[in-house]
């Protein structure tokens, strides 16, 4: 054995072993050091491996092989991390050793699964299907994405118009909550009963394993859209004055606002982080950024806390939407499966419409501006074009595949100047020099989102004008990560706007796996 094939199995060995712990990053790490043994000519801008890790040998007749089962091995870690132009990308890669290897076919699929591209997952699909026609996995994959697309065809066709879910609503006795409705035609009502008393019982009886009554499901959920709606897609609050029609003006009575990052449906950690920080009050401002659901197998309960929040406290509980707030993510990473399960396919129809009516971003005292995503492919964008986006023009209230809406949920940040494609496949990268110049065209001190896993929960990058904020530890039960949130408080001598990183580790939970009720997870 020469040295070539001693590191190259090393690093083999050190890959399988990270996958199987469920390090991804450290995985990725390995193989592509692996990688670059085998082809050290390579350049590559992606980055890891499989749940049935392929053991390999270095043998001349066997190079090309190698090198396709360690690419389709790392789009598969990709995956995981949700880096889906990556692991298209490797995946392609891997084809180009070996055009028949049916793993990397089937991963692209997935890939483009996950990111909507439905053609081209459908057109995977089928080539692997030659390869491989009897392989359940890929008949499965193949017949959801063909009912996927042929709904999208008919509806396109016939022109669809949906009514609101909520009218559909027949409010009936059962449940705690009373409802008032107010617009039948347009679904909205007050909710009655709802105190604290109520969510104290709620949590309670979530701590239990307990759903709470139907029928104050579907009022908790008609209530915090009809809430929703009423909002602008930019929600601007804080203790400066502002001239904007809106703008939610805080006196003294508020001592701090608390942002959250993504908390994906990990239910025990929300109730930490009140415990932790403080409760909603009329003292404490909350903003939670986006993905609150998917992955976590609490994301009805997190889903109905935050909502009875905001009925409770309407002007002191804000949420911006994520990209995980949206049908397909939710069809892809639990939420739906997990909606139908506990509640039924009504309940879930609810939420789609509510998250269709969350926000896109929030600007805090007029300085800074808090989106789940990131900034922008177009320079001339800013808070006036935010503060004009109207949501409720999308269809289904599924956000736009391109454009502001799409950004403001998708993009990331990277450390080198200018934009990129996203490793995502969806969005873009922007730059430190991009991040500078919004902030200074907008006069903002900075910008703040999601997103994103941080080790440390909360990360400053670009030169301290951008803060990335993520609010579930130790992500799906294996990344080890902290948790973060940002407290702001207001300095009312100097009337300057304090920015405090707090960090928590996760707290124990029952022994319930993320995902637990997705049935088919296609890898991820």
């Amino acid at each position: 054995m020469d040295n070539k094939e001693e590191t190259y199995l090393k690093e083999k060995s050190h890959g399988n072993a990270a996958f199987k712990e469920q390090n991804y990053v450290l995985a990725i790490e390995h193989y592509t050091t692996a990688i670059q043994v085998l082809e050290p000519n390579h350049e590559e801008t992606s980055t890891l491996i499989d749940e049935n890790v392929e053991d390999v040998t270095l043998h001349s007749h066997q190079h090309a092989h190698a090198l396709a089962i360690l690419y389709s091995n790392r789009a598969q870690a990709q995956l995981k991390l949700e880096n889906y132009g990556l692991a298209i990308h490797d995946c392609t890669l891997s084809l180009d050793h070996d055009s028949h290897f049916v793993k990397s076919v089937y991963r692209r699929a997935v890939a483009n699964f996950a990111i909507r591209e439905l053609e081209s997952a459908l057109k995977d699909c089928k080539l692997a299907l030659t390869m491989a026609p009897n392989d359940s996995k890929i008949r499965m994959l193949s017949k959801e994405v063909s009912l996927i697309l042929k709904q999208r065809r008919f509806e396109m066709a016939i022109d669809v118009v949906e009514k609101s879910v909520f009218t559909s609503i027949k409010w009936e006795k059962g449940g705690e909550l009373q409802v008032e409705v107010t617009d039948a035609a347009g679904g909205e009502v007050n909710v009655r009963g709802l105190d604290e008393g109520f969510i104290e019982r709620m949590i309670e009886a979530f701590k239990k394993g307990l759903n709470i009554d139907k029928m104050d499901a579907f009022a908790i959920v008609n209530g915090a859209n009809t809430i929703f709606k009423r909002e602008k897609s930019l929600v601007e609050f804080g203790f400066s004055d502002s001239t904007v029609e809106g703008y939610k003006k805080f006196g003294k009575e508020v001592e701090v606002i608390t942002i959250c990052g993504d908390t994906h449906g990990q239910v025990y950690d929300v109730f930490n982080i009140f415990e932790l920080f403080g409760k909603v009050s009329s003292k404490h401002v909350y903003l939670f950024n986006g993905d609150f659901v998917d992955r976590g197998s609490w994301g009805c309960e997190v889903a109905l806390l935050l909502y009875s929040l905001k009925i409770l406290y309407p002007d002191r509980l804000f949420i911006n939407r994520g990209n995980h707030e949206t049908d397909d993510m939710n069809s892809v990473y639990g939420f739906q499966d997990e909606c139908k399960y506990k509640y039924g396919e009504k309940l879930f129809k609810c939420f789609s419409e509510s998250f269709g009516s969350l926000p896109y971003c929030t600007l805090i005292n007029n300085e800074w501006l808090v989106m789940h995503g990131g900034l922008f492919s177009e320079d001339n964008v800013g808070l006036a074009e935010l503060r004009k986006i109207d949501r409720f023009k999308n269809t289904h209230g599924q956000p736009p595949r391109s454009g502001i809406e799409m950004e403001l949920l998708w993009t990331d940040p990277q450390e080198s100047e200018g934009r990129s494609l996203s490793k995502r496949g969806v969005g873009l990268q922007f730059g430190p020099d991009v991040t500078k110049a919004f902030c200074d065209r907008n006069h903002l001190k900075g910008v703040i989102r999601s997103h994103e896993v941080r080790d440390r929960g909360v990360e400053w990058e670009h030169g301290g004008k951008l803060c990335t904020v993520f609010s579930a530890p130790n992500y799906c039960d294996v990344q080890g990560n902290l948790g973060g949130v940002i407290n702001m408080k207001m300095n009312w001598e100097t009337m300057e706007l304090a920015v405090e990183c707090e960090r928590f580790s996760a707290v124990e939970h029952p022994d319930v796996p993320p995902m637990k009720y997705t049935k088919n997870q296609y890898g991820f």
